[in-house]
């Protein structure tokens, strides 16, 4: 029903106000969950192994022990072994901050060489439309992937790696991502 009140149209007005009031409601959920310790950790053990294999394959290779181009064939695949796990598991820093109606997902690799490449995700709670979280190697990995809502329709962001974060933390990360979804539908 459209009422004309003078040149005010009622329910364009209504539908207006209860558009802005949907856009900027904040929602009451708070959490944080951050991985650095663990993620220091896994830095630490890869190097620390790299250079054991590093000092054990210069040992082979002082003391004559084996064929030279033997123990530089071996050391060169454990030590590709040793690389390509890690890079396969992508243990990654994570800072996941969901508080003041924001969500904020902060991460970067945690076994890089050079300087690592920062990325964050934030956006108004009220914009997440979807949340995966895909689970592999009998649930050791996760990758989390989160839609959200823009202007010019719904945008996906790239995949980030949970493999580094405990599964209780991923548990309470999916329980807070949920209720969101759950109050916003």
């Amino acid at each position: 029903m459209l009422l004309n009140c003078g040149k005010v149209k009622i329910k364009l007005v209504l539908r207006i106000w209860f558009d802005f009031w949907i856009y900027f409601v904040e929602l009451n959920i708070t959490m944080r969950i951050n991985n650095k310790d663990r993620a220091v950790k896994f830095k630490r053990t890869f190097f620390l192994v790299s250079v054991f294999i590093a000092i054990g394959a210069l040992l082979f290779f002082l003391f004559d022990i084996f064929d030279i181009i033997g123990v530089a064939l071996f050391s060169i695949g454990v030590f590709s072994l040793w690389y390509l796990y890690f890079h396969v598991a992508d243990y990654q820093f994570i800072e996941f901050k969901n508080e003041n109606g924001r969500v904020v997902l902060r991460y970067y690799k945690a076994i890089s060489f050079g300087r690592p490449r920062f990325n964050e995700i934030e956006f108004p709670q009220n914009m997440l439309r979807k949340v995966f979280f895909e689970n592999s190697v009998f649930g050791k990995m996760s990758d989390l992937t989160l839609v959200v809502k823009t202007k010019r329709g719904v945008a996906e962001y790239p995949s980030v790696s949970l493999s580094g974060v405990k599964v209780e933390d991923r548990q309470k990360m999916a329980q807070s991502l949920n209720e969101i979804l759950s109050q916003l539908n």
